[in-house]
């Protein structure tokens, strides 16, 4: 009798506030067999906070074809396994697409455990007019690629929700500046965690702030449209 395979979660994990955590992704991550992380190390200081001891393997952007076969074989043999990263939704500007397609194909059954996000938890208190964003992740690493990137959604009547690195949240404001116009933008930086911290102003005023400010910590910038339809 052929076996029946096991179900992948997609288990959103917390920002930065372990308070965020649901109940849901709580018990699931207490019930499956595997987790597999994005960083074991990390994944296992929220486990012991939970005081959840399923065993762990990992899983990343650099995974080899051999570790997802490995995941899959878990699942094919009946096993569930829930997916995890450092902080919000795997497949969501996160490690863990390729997993979930490889499971899609195969058949098995994806489950969506919801759970905080950075950008919708940045929208949520920008206070742009109309509920529609359009999400764009980190912006390319090449100053061309970030410049048609923005310059094929500047007219987009949608808040633009962009995630920044400290390293590079200069620059990419400045291409922001230059391929949108000089419009209001929320920064969020640090959301949820002890030094959360929240910037409203244009896009030049917030530049100049942070050639004076050294940026430290992650960023989620909320850029308002320049229309509302």
């Amino acid at each position: 009798m052929a076996r029946m395979p096991g179900l992948l979660y997609v288990v959103a994990t917390p920002i930065g506030n372990l308070e965020d955590i649901t109940l849901r992704a709580v018990r699931v991550l207490g019930e499956v067999d595997v987790i597999a992380a994005e960083d074991t190390r990390h994944t296992r200081k929220l486990l012991a906070h939970l005081d959840i001891h399923t065993p762990l393997t990992s899983f990343h952007a650099h995974s080899g074809t051999a570790r997802l076969e490995r995941i899959l074989q878990t699942l094919e043999e009946g096993k569930s396994v829930a997916l995890v990263t450092d902080a919000g939704t795997p497949g969501i500007a996160d490690p863990g697409q390729p997993l979930i397609a490889a499971a899609v194909e195969s058949g098995i059954t994806v489950v969506p455990v919801p759970g905080p996000t950075a950008a919708a938890a940045a929208v949520s208190i920008a206070g742009f007019p109309g509920s529609m964003f359009c999400f764009l992740g980190f912006l390319p690493g090449r100053p061309a690629r970030r410049r048609r990137l923005l310059t094929a959604v500047a007219d987009l009547p949608f808040t633009l929700v962009i995630y920044a690195s400290p390293h590079r949240l200069v620059s990419d404001l400045n291409t922001c500046l230059a391929s949108l116009g000089d419009r209001e933008i929320v920064v969020a930086r640090e959301l949820t965690k002890l030094h959360e911290e929240i910037l409203r102003g244009t896009i030049g005023e917030v530049i100049a702030h942070f050639e004076q400010n050294r940026p430290r910590g992650e960023f989620t910038l909320a850029i308002r449209a320049v229309a509302v339809r």
